[in-house]
C-alpha cells in the first residue's frame, strides 16, 4: 500500500520556451492554476492556442479512484479560466496528453499504457469530441510518447513501459512519413538508457537548428525535474545526444517542491507542472479506506 503520494500543480509562463531554456522562467511571467481539492491534482499540461484562447489539456488525477482522465481549461488572453470540462475519459487510466497539429487535423495522442497500446486521437467539433483514428504499432507499449515533425518526417520519442528501470531511464526512436504510420523503429533502440535524461517529460523542439527534447530527470525520484536533452544526430541509422543541465524550480513553486515533469510550448507561452509529496496520515487513512472497501465487495 502506496505511503506518499506525488502531487502536482501547473502553470502558465508567458514566455516561448526558448526563453525559458536560455534564462529560466521568470516569476513575473508565471499564471499558477488555483490548487485542487485534497489528494486530486492536475498534471502533464499541453497548450493549443484558438484565436485569443489558450486550451490546456491536463490529466486529472484523484487518488480514490486512482483512475486519470484528460480534462480541457481554457483561459482568455489575460490566463484568466474561462472554461474547463473532461476531453477524454477511457476505461484505463490517462495522462500525457499530447496535443498537435498535423496532417489538416488537430490530433491527441495520450499516455495509456495501461490499455496495452498507443492510440492516436482526431478531434471533432471544437476540441470537444476526441474519437480514436489508430493504434500506433511500436517495439514495446510506450510511455509518455511525444512528437516531432522534422525533416519531412514525424518523429516518435517514448520510453518503454516494460519494467520500471525502462519506465524511467529508456528513450526510443520512431520514424513515419503519415501519422498512422507503417512507423520505422530505429535499429539502436533504446537509443538512450539513463535515469537523469531519457523519459520524454514535453514538447520536442527545434531552437537554433538543434532539436530539444525535454526529458524526466529520475535519478532521484520520478518526475525529479526536467532536463533538456540536446540532440546532435537523428537519422534513419544514427543517434547522439547531449544532456544539458536539470531546471531550477520555477520562483514561488510550493514549499518543499520536490518535482517536475512536463515542460511544454505553445508558441509564445509554456506550460509546465511541479510535484510537492504528501505523506499526511490522512493519505494514509485513504488508502486504507479504499483497500477496506475492495476487499468487501470481493
Amino acid at each position: 500500500m502506496p505511503r506518499r503520494k506525488d502531487i502536482w500543480r501547473c502553470a502558465i509562463a508567458a514566455q516561448p520556451i526558448g526563453s525559458i531554456l536560455s534564462s529560466g522562467i521568470q516569476q513575473d511571467a508565471i499564471h499558477w492554476f488555483p490548487e485542487e481539492p485534497p489528494f486530486t491534482f492536475l498534471a502533464d499540461p499541453f497548450g493549443y492556442r484558438s484565436g485569443e484562447n489558450l486550451h490546456v489539456f491536463v490529466e486529472q488525477y484523484d487518488y480514490r479512484t486512482r483512475h486519470g482522465i484528460i480534462e480541457r481549461l481554457t483561459f482568455d488572453a489575460g490566463f484568466e479560466l474561462l472554461d474547463r470540462r473532461p476531453a477524454l475519459r477511457e476505461p484505463w487510466h490517462l495522462s500525457y496528453p499530447f496535443v498537435f497539429d498535423g496532417e489538416g487535423a488537430t490530433w491527441m495522442l495520450p499516455e495509456a499504457h495501461r490499455s496495452g497500446r498507443l492510440t492516436l486521437y482526431r478531434a471533432f467539433g471544437m476540441l470537444e469530441d476526441w474519437r480514436p483514428e489508430c493504434v500506433i504499432e511500436l517495439d514495446c507499449v510506450p510511455v509518455d510518447a511525444s512528437i516531432l515533425s522534422y525533416g519531412g518526417r514525424w518523429w516518435l520519442f517514448y520510453a518503454s513501459a516494460a519494467s520500471k528501470a525502462a519506465k524511467l531511464g529508456s528513450l526510443h526512436v520512431a520514424w513515419s512519413e503519415k501519422l498512422c504510420g507503417p512507423w520505422t523503429l530505429h535499429p539502436d533502440n533504446p537509443v538512450r538508457r539513463d535515469f537523469a535524461s531519457a523519459r520524454p517529460g514535453g514538447t520536442p523542439e527545434v531552437i537554433d537548428g538543434r532539436i530539444m527534447l525535454p526529458t524526466q530527470d529520475c535519478e532521484r525520484t520520478y518526475g525529479g525535474g526536467i532536463r533538456p536533452l540536446w540532440i546532435d544526430l537523428l537519422d534513419e541509422t544514427g543517434f547522439a545526444a547531449t544532456r544539458g543541465e536539470t531546471m531550477a524550480f520555477p520562483p514561488g513553486a510550493p514549499a518543499h517542491c520536490e518535482g517536475m515533469h512536463t515542460l511544454s510550448a505553445c508558441g509564445d507561452v509554456t506550460l509546465f507542472d511541479v510535484k510537492t509529496i504528501d505523506r499526511s496520515l490522512a493519505g494514509i487513512a485513504l488508502d486504507v479506506r479504499r483497500f477496506l472497501g475492495r476487499s468487501a465487495s470481493r
